[in-house]
């Protein structure tokens, strides 16, 4: 099942701290919003967020339809595809999608140790 782009959305207690240490990693800001309080950076294919004050804790984002530069990619699965496969094989999901919608959308799991997942589809 190919879940699109990956990246962790990592909650910040300080975006602008967050921000100066990731780009001495060679971080760039590629999108989001200093007013909004969230960034998504970017070093080569790797993809962070940093959220302040949205989330209580780190997350592991994919994003079906989008590849590591928010393009569309095409013939991806649906994220309503994707949740009616995890509840098929019996995954528990915090938050689900109207499955009868379309375009973007998004649904919320967590692993066996607790490890929230989003799966975010941006993409039509």
């Amino acid at each position: 099942m190919n879940l699109g782009a990956m990246s962790a959305s990592l909650a910040v207690k300080d975006l602008q701290v967050s921000k100066a240490f990731y780009e001495k990693l060679g971080f760039t800001a590629f999108g989001g919003s200093e007013e909004m309080n969230y960034l998504i950076m970017k070093n080569g294919n790797a993809l962070i967020g940093l959220f302040q004050g949205m989330f209580d804790s780190n997350i592991i984002t994919f994003n079906p339809g989008w590849d590591e530069n928010a393009q569309t990619v095409e013939g991806f699965k649906d994220v309503r595809a994707i949740q009616k496969s995890l509840k098929d094989q019996g995954v528990a999901l915090m938050s689900e999608t109207n499955e009868n919608g379309s375009g973007p959308g998004n649904i919320m799991l967590t692993d066996p140790d607790g490890n929230q997942i989003l799966i975010d589809q941006h993409a039509e």
